[in-house]
């Protein structure tokens, strides 16, 4: 029985029935979810950007835009990541390692992508992949040591480089296959104001100039993290730096890291995040005005602003977060899989217009459960359900759906004998500090109830809200169930409190549906939708 909220008909873009932007101001956040450590490129006329998605496969993903304001992922750069057997949650796990800070650049007709996984089983290792479109197929090119918060640069005489770590350069072979031994030079020293994080880097060049975006945060009282910008007439400096935006914004304290793109117009915008708590590391958008060769971002007094116009009317009206029926054949490039998925335990097609998830190997906990599925949750509120049928459950079979981070507040049906019930419960994990190995599982449960219906389907719902409160955001995550998917029965906690944990998970909360075994392996839950909808800012 499927009932995708009508909202969420206006990103069906694929369905020939798609809503046209009409002009509506891009209001910050630009994109108000998780999406960290951006490098944007334009192409013509398409924006593409790619964000941090750490232990989530397909990783490295790649969003487009003609208009700053409507955003659609198009592709990833891998499906998985091998190195270690924790990208399978196996010999501990890689929360919040894995790919971070990809670097993106087209060169002579074709996409270049640079990223360093942040992992102690790939460590050492950087990868420079190529394709001809966006959308891919992703193609390995080489691999070399590893770089921390990279960015690769193509100049203008064919020369590439690396820049990356604290003002590190090096120059990579013509053919992208390795480094160029001796060529490591540090481009420039930390002044006496930079006492703290100082690193993101984003080199472009512009009017023959050579600039490196940097965030920046200096350990002193009242100062918060900022952007701050490196520039020299030769690659190899001297540098000089100025600051390019310190800014609070919508009630949290401050914005930084991100680069800066032009339009075909000429016009200069900057993409930047801010840490929202909850909902993870969102995107801002301003205008650049390039003042006495810097390129400041911010508005005529050097803040983010509140809205800003939009490029262009008449693009389509897109999400990076949608609702689905499950009626293809194929996963929607708006779904990641928590590490990598075991291909051979979820189905689309073995009952069609479902989702099949199959447990396929005993665990404890979900946090070390394969395949489970997830989207971003976005602000200021929206809200997700799926419903579930949970008839070819096995005895210590869990399934459900998710809040989940670290700290997760989750809806799980759990079948023990004959007996089914559905609980509100609230987990939380702690991980040891090298191999993200699960060290305590913690499982609360505030509320349950007895699942008798004979038809053994249920509908489960979570709600979030992430507008600024007391103690920045809300970050509020309430819980609801049905035996019809029509009348909502509240469960659990009220106003369950979402948390961003860089330590452990390092991203904002997920929608999460999940089925795994505590017993014996062989068992399987259908999901027939998941409905969504976005409140406008």
């Amino acid at each position: 029985m499927k009932k995708l909220f009508p909202l969420l008909l206006l990103f069906a873009t694929l369905t020939g029935s798609a809503q046209v932007n009409t002009g509506e101001p891009i209001k910050n956040p630009m994109l108000w979810a998780d999406v960290p450590d951006p490098d944007v490129i334009r192409v013509d006329d398409t924006f593409y950007l790619v964000s941090t998605t750490m232990h989530l496969m397909p990783g490295a993903p790649v969003m487009a835009s003609k208009d700053l304001k409507n955003w659609q992922t198009v592709g990833y750069i891998f499906d998985k990541l091998t190195d270690s057997p924790k990208y399978d949650l196996q010999e501990g796990t890689v929360y919040g390692r894995g790919q971070w800070a990809t670097s993106l650049k087209y060169h002579n007709g074709k996409f270049y992508a640079l990223l360093a996984p942040n992992e102690g089983g790939s460590m050492g290792d950087t990868y420079i992949f190529s394709a001809e479109k966006a959308e891919g197929p992703w193609n390995l090119v080489s691999r070399m040591r590893h770089f921390h918060d990279c960015s690769l640069f193509f100049d203008d005489d064919g020369r590439v480089f690396v820049v990356f770590g604290t003002g590190e350069l090096m120059e990579l072979k013509p053919d992208l296959s390795d480094v160029i031994e001796g060529t490591h030079q540090k481009i420039f020293e930390r002044e006496a104001d930079e006492t703290g994080l100082l690193e993101g880097s984003r080199m472009i060049k512009h009017n023959g100039k050579y600039y490196l975006l940097m965030i920046s945060q200096a350990y002193a009282p009242g100062r918060h993290r900022r952007e701050v910008c490196y520039r020299a007439d030769d690659i190899h400096g001297p540098y000089e730096k100025n600051v390019i935006l310190e800014s609070d914004f919508g009630g949290f304290p401050y914005v930084g890291q991100g680069t800066i793109v032009d339009t075909k117009d000429g016009d200069w915008y900057g993409i930047i995040f801010q840490d929202r708590g909850g909902v993870g590391r969102v995107l801002t958008l301003s205008p650049v005005r390039w003042l006495d060769g810097w390129p400041m971002i911010g508005d005529e007094n050097g803040k983010v602003p509140d809205t800003m116009r939009p490029l262009v009317s008449n693009q389509p009206e897109t999400s990076i977060v949608c609702a689905d029926d499950f009626d293809s054949s194929t996963l929607g490039l708006h779904w990641q899989w928590n590490h990598n998925p075991i291909d051979k335990a979820w189905s689309l097609t073995e009952r069609p217009g479902f989702l099949r998830l199959k447990t396929n190997r005993v665990v404890e906990n979900l946090y070390l459960a394969p395949n489970t599925l997830t989207q971003r949750m976005e602000g200021p509120t929206c809200s997700g359900s799926i419903c579930i049928d949970y008839s070819k459950m096995k005895d210590g079979d869990r399934a459900g759906f998710a809040a989940f981070n670290s700290e997760t507040g989750a809806l799980v049906i759990k079948k023990d004998g004959k007996k089914v019930v559905l609980e509100m419960n609230e987990q939380s994990v702690q991980l040891s500090d090298r191999e993200k190995a699960v060290t305590k599982y913690e499982e609360k449960v505030i509320e349950s109830v007895e699942l008798k219906s004979k038809v053994a389907k249920v509908w489960l719902r979570i709600d979030g809200d992430f507008r600024a409160g007391e103690r920045g955001g809300r970050d509020a995550a309430n819980f609801y169930y049905s035996l019809d998917g029509e009348q909502w029965t509240k469960i659990g906690t009220a106003d369950y409190r979402m948390r961003f944990d860089w330590r452990r998970f390092f991203m904002g909360s997920k929608f999460a549906i999940f089925n795994y075994a505590t017993k014996k392996a062989g068992g399987y839950v259908d999901v027939d939708c998941f409905n969504y909808q976005k409140t406008a800012k």
